[in-house]
């Protein structure tokens, strides 16, 4: 895509996140639309009105894909048009997201037969109130993460905590160090446990706008599990937002996550918002 292409596409974001009052893009299409790497427009009158990333299937997982539709120029048959279109390039299973769980979305995929899969909540809960202390397992000791030295150690322990999950799992290098050069990006509010030397776990908090403090992400190695890790991490980091002046959190997580839903019921947090993905039958 080229630069006027892509001002375009991003206005249709802008457009779209206002009349929803969610965005229609995850922060990974975002940035790959920010760098003109992949993407798909809907054209009408020689002007951008819609826009579809695609995720190519890879690592046993199918192709996912997004979309968006300027609010001015729904129920044209853009969106329809970009999904169909997202199935020709993904040359078999699709699954979409729809952010916000909105009627419409509901609607296309109901109409393409295309089923409710996958449930990602977004928590919420004030910065005020009780907050537990931070605990640490004994051996662990908790620090900041250092741009420049600890990128593949987090990558380890990020793909093995997250060895199932299809995007998280599959992060690389170039993915981390695209969210370091966001403005967002703070590496005080990124945590590291260790133990014996190694990093086990991480908590990364992301700020927004408004004084919304985010859980970003929170991963324990698989073999350092057992010891209140991801309670003791997530409970750093919400610490640190809040000693910032931020006065909200947020987080997503998924619905079928029972266990990691459960600490942050204990901690507070309630039902926000719902992302849905639909996915093509069969």
């Amino acid at each position: 895509m080229d630069a006027n292409a892509i001002e375009q596409a991003l206005s249709v974001i802008a457009a779209a996140a206002e009349a929803d009052g969610v965005g229609p893009l995850s922060e990974h299409a975002l940035l790959a639309l920010r760098a003109g790497r992949s993407g798909l427009t809907a054209a009408q009158d020689g002007r951008v009105v819609g826009y579809a990333h695609l995720d190519p299937a890879g690592s046993g997982e199918p192709a996912s894909g997004e979309i968006a539709v300027h609010p001015d120029f729904r129920r044209k048959g853009h969106g329809r048009a970009l999904l169909h279109a997202l199935r020709d390039r993904a040359g078999g299973p699709l699954r979409v997201w729809a952010h916000g769980d909105l009627p419409a979305a509901a609607a296309l995929a109901a109409a393409e037969g295309m089923r409710r899969g996958r449930v990602l909540l977004q928590l919420r809960r004030p910065a005020a109130g009780a907050l537990p202390g931070v605990g640490v397992a004994p051996g662990v000791t908790l620090r900041a993460f250092e741009p420049g030295r600890d990128e593949q150690a987090w990558l380890r322990v990020n793909g093995r905590a997250f060895a199932d999950h299809p995007e998280q799992g599959a992060w690389t290098i170039d993915d981390v160090l695209a969210r370091e050069a966001e403005d967002w990006f703070d590496p005080a509010g990124f945590f590291l446990a260790e133990r014996d030397g190694a990093v086990v776990g991480f908590h990364w908090t992301k700020t927004h706008p408004g004084g919304i403090g985010e859980v970003y992400v929170v991963g324990v190695d698989p073999d350092a599990r057992g010891l209140g890790l991801g309670r003791t991490l997530t409970l750093a980091g919400l610490h640190h937002l809040r000693d910032a002046g931020l006065d909200r959190f947020m987080l997503y997580v998924d619905e079928s996550n029972t266990a990691a839903v459960r600490l942050y019921d204990s901690l507070g947090f309630t039902r926000h918002a719902v992302d849905v993905m639909y996915e093509t039958r069969g």
